[in-house]
């Protein structure tokens, strides 16, 4: 039995997109850093995931 369409997917395209643009003039100009500094964006962009990544551990011999 397929499950029905729920939230975002049970809007029409026009109200999905009403509702989404929203979401991007709810944040205050001042408030968009990374709108107002592209370089500090691509500096951000460029970090991925390194720093979520936990440091290696020495590998235990059994002795």
């Amino acid at each position: 039995m397929p499950k029905s369409k729920r939230g975002f997917a049970a809007m029409n395209p026009d109200k999905q997109r009403a509702a989404a643009a929203k979401g991007g003039r709810n944040v205050p100009a001042a408030k968009r850093t990374f709108a107002r500094d592209p370089d500090l964006a691509s500096r951000a962009g460029s970090k991925g995931g390194l720093a979520s990544i936990p440091p290696k551990r020495p590998s235990r011999q059994a002795d």
